[in-house]
This record gives C-alpha cells, sequence and structure tokens, in this order.
C-alpha cells in the first residue's frame, strides 16, 4: 500500500468539478483507492463519497492506494489535486 497526504489550497475545498476529474482519474487504476479527510473515509472511485468527505480548504487528506498500479495511482491522484486543488 502507497499513501500520499496533501492539503488542499482551493478556497471552496473538494468540490463538484475537481473531485469529478479525481474520481475519473482514479477510475484509470485497478488498484483500490481510499481518500480520508479526518474521521471519514471515501472510496476515491466513487463521486459522492468524495464529495461527501466535505474537505475544506486547509484540510489536510490522505490518499492511499493498495494494488498492482498503486505507484501509478499515487502519482495520478498527486497530479490531479496538485492542478485542481
Amino acid at each position: 500500500m502507497k499513501e500520499m497526504t496533501y492539503t488542499i489550497r482551493d478556497q471552496d475545498g473538494i468540490h463538484a468539478r475537481p473531485a469529478g476529474i479525481l474520481v475519473k482519474k482514479m477510475q484509470e487504476y485497478s488498484s483500490a483507492v481510499t481518500i480520508k479527510n479526518g474521521e471519514k473515509t471515501a472510496d476515491g472511485k466513487k463521486l459522492f463519497q468524495v464529495m461527501k468527505l466535505g474537505a475544506k480548504m486547509n484540510d489536510v487528506i490522505t490518499v492511499s492506494a493498495d494494488g498492482d498500479d498503486e505507484d501509478a495511482a499515487i502519482a495520478g491522484a498527486k497530479a490531479v489535486l496538485e492542478e485542481n486543488l
């Protein structure tokens, strides 16, 4: 399992557009992807779960991937987060 943390920099937090981009990217990988914000956990491949995390500006989220392409999944998540949030 690989893991990374990311601090949300967008003043609107994780809203529909960046969440959709992130989920679409995570669906490209076979690895299981989990995103955590505090005590809340979401399947990184399910839009409504990611939105329900309620991640706001300055929240630190943790993205973990477990599977054959976990390194690529983490790299993809990092790229999407840095570009969109």
